[in-house]
């Protein structure tokens, strides 16, 4: 093994991965929490799992095999199986590829894992061969080369020959089969049922989908997977196990399995691969029965650090600046699934502190921060978003974030609060920052009031990043250039790969319209000035919109011009 005289982070910054200044505050943090350089890299947000594992690579003189270039495709003849059981490769991350005779090619997620090496080549009784590849590629190819890609596949083709025939027969009462409660805890419990719920969900959570939607009609279910923001279809299972499958998925919830008539929340909680995952559980009544979404929390696939978000330079000085602030009101806004909520959590992850008291109230609260006080609203018992923030104004707050200004009482309070020395984060729906002023007018405050409490006002959207494997660089027309006021350079567009299903998306980041409320600015809410006339001013000075952002990140190749201009356009002037 040829070992480089240079460190990991030392060829990341040589390669352009890094600044000299990244690694420095890598190297910080490293002592602080510990563990190797380049997990703390990726922590942070400043390099990516393949951008590590080819300098691990490099720095160790071990080549790197990519999955979707086709290099962790073992051999088929070769009975490599018999060599490193499924087991085995599963727990210590490792893929036999090919055998020469003595010699076997084996991907390491860790090939400085002296003791899996040697546990490798003792228990196949050959000279080990050692190549490199990403954890998330190497589990992929170990799905699909031990079979764990088509369980899904088989537990559903096995769901139309294992029905059982009187259900099949039995009339639809209220657009569900008619089972007494007992059959439906049976038929809920039996195996092919709960291997079928326990492989939906494992499929969804390891391509990455936010959702999983489970819908009835007349002849058939059809089962969805939301990946980046787009709903995909995947081959459903037979129609008649409808009942049991919303069973068996309100008995994991603690829902009532008898009602059918009403809508249900529930939730619990899965563990995969070493994580821990929440999904919540909503059940809404058709007309041809129970239609369920379960929402998928994985905390470890969403970044909560604010550089990891998308923000550029600029506008991530002036959002940092913005929640450091003493006191005052920022608000957030977007549609519903922009990331309103996840840059919140970043903002509150990135300002907390022994030092101070930060309280939440949320609808719901989806993930739990450690050292902040979180509450989930309960209007069932009157636990509201303004009676828990007037409790909130008794409990000594620092900084306040309330989950989302849906009212005058609730918006009251929140000026309130940012008047009297505390600073509150917030979320609105409206289409660009500067809305944010025009919809709080609208629910009765005062303008007078906004120009006193607002600090700063932010709009955001997600685009789907393009794959980083596959996207393919073209030259735009004349017209788009002069549309979106691009330059002459090169664009990239999506194409698809394995690595990303075809689709030449993977993963999401922001755009931001980041708009501080200026001097200039706060004359214009005083004088009651149009939304136009606002952006305007923010534009001249400096502050540029949505679109702005987005065509960016087009022009650096991380995002296409379609994603953009499909997200953007409503946001901008």
């Amino acid at each position: 093994m040829r070992k480089s005289k240079l460190k990991l982070g030392e060829i990341l910054v040589r390669d352009g991965v890094i600044t000299e200044e990244e690694l420095a505050k890598a190297l910080q943090a490293q002592v602080h929490d510990g563990g190797p350089i380049g997990e703390v890299l990726i922590k942070l947000g400043l390099a990516d799992e393949r951008d590590v594992v080819v300098a691990l690579s490099k720095q160790f003189g071990i080549p790197y095999a990519s999955y979707a270039k086709g290099l962790l495709k073992p051999a088929s003849d070769q009975d490599l199986t018999s060599l490193i059981p499924e087991g085995f490769a599963r727990e210590h991350l490792v893929l036999p590829v090919s055998r020469n005779f003595n010699s076997l090619t084996v991907a390491f997620a860790d090939p400085l894992d002296l003791i899996t090496a040697d546990n490798v080549r003792r228990m196949s009784g050959c000279m080990i061969n050692p190549i490199i590849a990403t954890k998330t590629d190497l589990r992929r190819a170990i799905d699909e080369f031990y079979g764990q890609r088509n369980m899904l596949q088989e537990a559903i083709s096995d769901s139309y020959t294992a029905q059982d025939v009187t259900i099949a027969e039995r009339p639809l009462v209220g657009g569900e089969e008619d089972l007494s409660l007992d059959e439906l805890i049976a038929k809920a419990e039996e195996a092919p049922v709960v291997k079928l719920v326990d492989l939906v969900i494992r499929q969804a959570i390891q391509e990455r989908a936010s959702d999983i939607h489970i819908e009835p009609y007349k002849d058939r279910i059809n089962i969805r997977y939301r990946t980046d923001g787009v709903l995909y279809e995947i081959p459903p299972p037979a129609r008649q196990l409808l009942p049991a499958i919303t069973s068996r998925i309100k008995i994991l919830a603690n829902l009532d399995i008898a009602e059918r008539r009403l809508p249900q929340d529930g939730a619990f909680i899965v563990r995969l691969e070493g994580k821990v995952i929440d999904l919540r559980v909503s059940t809404v009544p058709t007309i041809y029965g129970e239609k369920v979404v379960l929402r998928i929390l994985d905390k470890t696939s969403v970044p909560l650090e604010l550089a990891q978000l998308g923000f550029s330079a600029r506008e991530l000085e002036l959002f940092d600046k913005a929640i450091r602030s003493p006191h005052g009101l920022v608000f957030l806004t977007g549609p519903t699934g922009s990331g309103k909520t996840t840059t919140l959590y970043a903002g509150l992850n990135t300002i907390r502190s022994p030092h101070k008291n930060i309280l939440t109230i949320e609808d719901p609260v989806e993930f739990r921060l450690d050292g902040i006080n979180q509450i989930q609203v309960r209007p069932n018992i009157g636990l509201t978003f303004a009676n828990g923030l007037r409790a909130f104004l008794r409990q000594d707050p620092d900084i306040i974030m309330v989950g989302e200004v849906r009212d005058l009482e609730t918006a009251q309070v929140c000026v309130r609060a940012a008047l009297t020395g505390h600073l509150v984060l917030s979320t609105l729906h409206t289409n660009d920052a500067l809305g944010a002023v025009g919809r709080l007018a609208d629910l009765g405050i005062e303008r007078y009031f906004l120009v006193s409490a607002l600090r700063l006002v932010a709009a955001q959207r997600l685009v789907r990043r393009l794959c980083p494997e596959c996207k393919e660089a073209y030259e735009p027309s004349k017209e788009i250039i002069e549309q979106v006021h691009l330059g002459s350079e090169l664009l990239y567009r999506a194409r698809g790969c394995a690595e990303c299903n075809n689709t030449g998306y993977r993963g999401r980041v922001g755009i931001y319209e980041i708009v501080p409320v200026i001097e200039r600015i706060q004359r214009l809410i005083v004088d009651g000035a149009s939304t136009t006339e606002m952006n305007r001013a923010a534009r001249e000075a400096g502050f540029p919109g949505l679109l702005d952002s987005g065509v960016k990140k087009v022009q650096e190749g991380i995002t296409s011009l379609e994603e953009v201009l499909g997200v953007a356009m409503s946001g901008s002037e």
